[in-house]
């Protein structure tokens, strides 16, 4: 089982991923300076859990392709 994530958190991230599909990479470290370019988050951690999501969205898509 994993964390389980929040709305705010899938919100954010979904909104991100529909807007910047093309940019995201499928590795945390390319995608956590993206996530603080594209999204107004002042939270270090709040800001790592999105990139996080947005990491296992991206192999995800990647896997079905």
């Amino acid at each position: 089982m994993g964390r389980i994530k929040t709305k705010l958190v899938k919100r954010i991230t979904l909104a991100l991923v529909r807007k910047h599909l093309n940019e995201f990479k499928p590795t945390f470290d390319e995608n956590k300076p993206l996530i603080r370019q594209f999204a107004n988050v002042e939270n270090k951690k709040l800001r790592n859990i999105i990139s996080g999501y947005v990491t296992r969205l991206m192999k995800n898509k990647e896997r079905f392709i």
